[in-house]
């Protein structure tokens, strides 16, 4: 089943909806989207309380 997170649930003010087929698959998205459009670090988005609360946002989508 697709599973996605809302970027605005990381605490963003950004509209942006990650999409894929697994969590590791929308949890590398996330990690792309916040170094693209968020200018986070590839250290930041990789800092394990990071992927860990983004791993907690991941939901099958409805």
């Amino acid at each position: 089943m697709p599973m996605e997170m809302n970027c605005r649930d990381l605490g963003f003010d950004c509209d942006g909806v990650v999409t894929g087929e697994s969590s590791e698959d929308v949890l590398s998205q996330a990690a792309a989207h916040a170094q693209s459009v968020h200018a986070m670090t590839p250290e930041q988005v990789s800092d394990p309380s990071f992927v860990d609360q983004a791993r907690s946002l991941i939901h099958e989508k409805a």
